[in-house]
């Protein structure tokens, strides 16, 4: 266990390091000077090239730090069964409340999935548990006010992206619920996939055992209140390092991810001429495809997603980007990865299939509108 946490933090290290020297070189080369061919590279392309990698990753990274470490807490203090405590029983009620479950339990992107599979192990039902992981990811505060961020300040873009996760994941959820049917999806081999941290987490579920024997009784009941302090001081200190060592692992997994986003989108933004962009991007349907394609490709997490999104500003139709937001957390790469360890294959098709038909429509109404 100890070693694990080690190593997490060591990888940690290694990607705040490359970070930090990602960041160093890119202003040093701004402060090159401008001589023959290589001013001509630098003036057209490195410097801006320069400025929209810096200025992604600057905007980005406290808003991913903060989002793993309130994912953090959730995870280690509030356990699936008070989730299930508070659920509504009726079909609908189970639903709208599973969309909203975001803005009290903002959970990691890298947690979603296993909770997802031990919410239904508890009884919840499929259909409010796969609205509970669609929409807890898009429909919480952190992502909502780094949209915002992101956007200087637009609402319009907090309001599409919230209001259309939340709709969308109720819409997915209900549908997914039909095509399971009354057979649970999860396969009956699977094993709990892990969060990305790294770590185990016991969800207080804690449980103390006191075994008393004959003329020890006297003792033991002197000490009690000692071990009990000595307890509670211990148990606190595991809590406190299970929840740094969880934001520390969830920050390296989205980090690299991150940076490997940033440098796509200001490789696309500089190097591709404006005029094959604007090709794609002013096309209502093929920009919505090749956004919903990057969105998937890159797996971004929900709170870095937007700055990403943002560059693409003016270039890209109002629904692409509005795809690429809500289309990126419900599913990507590495969530179908895990989905695939933990459902039926059949399944996983019909539910990918279905979110990808929901979101795809959701951009082609916001742009016919115009939006």
């Amino acid at each position: 266990m100890e070693e694990v946490k080690r190593q997490k933090l060591d990888r940690v290290m290694v990607m705040i390091m490359i970070l930090f020297a990602v960041l160093f070189l890119g202003f040093n080369l701004m402060r090159l000077p401008n001589t023959g061919v290589f001013d001509t590279f630098k003036t057209r392309y490195l410097d801006d090239f320069t400025v929209i990698l810096i200025s992604i990753l600057l905007e980005a990274m406290p808003f991913v730090l903060i989002g793993a470490f309130v994912s953090s807490l959730i995870q280690i203090f509030v356990s699936e069964a008070f989730i299930v405590k508070i659920m509504p029983k009726n079909r609908v009620l189970g639903l709208i409340a599973a969309s909203l479950m975001g803005f009290v339990f903002p959970v990691c992107e890298c947690a979603i999935v296993p909770i997802m599979r031990r919410l239904v192990k508890k009884g919840v039902p499929i259909h409010v548990a796969i609205t509970f992981m669609l929409a807890v990811p898009i429909a919480n505060p952190v992502v909502l006010l780094s949209t915002y961020y992101a956007f200087s300040g637009s609402f319009m873009f907090v309001f599409l992206r919230g209001f259309l996760g939340i709709l969308g994941a109720i819409t997915i959820g209900h549908f997914a619920g039909r095509l399971a049917g009354d057979v649970s999806p999860l396969k009956e081999e699977a094993v709990d996939v892990a969060c990305g941290c790294g770590l185990e987490h016991d969800h207080n579920h804690e449980h103390d055992h006191v075994h008393v024997h004959g003329s020890n009784v006297q003792i033991i009941s002197e000490l009690l209140p000692i071990n009990a302090k000595k307890s509670k001081f211990v148990l606190a200190k595991e809590k406190a390092t299970q929840v740094i060592g969880h934001t520390a692992g969830e920050f390296y997994d989205v980090g690299k991810f991150l940076i490997i986003g940033a440098i796509l989108s200001s490789v696309m933004q500089v190097f591709i001429p404006r005029n094959a962009v604007l090709a794609i991007g002013e096309g209502s349907l093929p920009s919505i495809i090749v956004m919903m394609t990057m969105a998937f490709v890159l797996s971004l997490c929900s709170e870095a997603d937007a700055f990403i999104a943002r560059t693409f500003m003016g270039q890209f139709t109002t629904g692409s980007i509005v795809g690429f937001l809500i289309f990126g957390p419900m599913i990507d790469i590495k969530n179908t990865i895990m989905l695939s360890s933990v459902v039926k294959p059949k399944f996983l098709i019909q539910l990918i299939s279905v979110i990808t038909v929901v979101c795809f429509t959701f951009a082609v109404l916001i742009n016919i509108f115009g939006l």
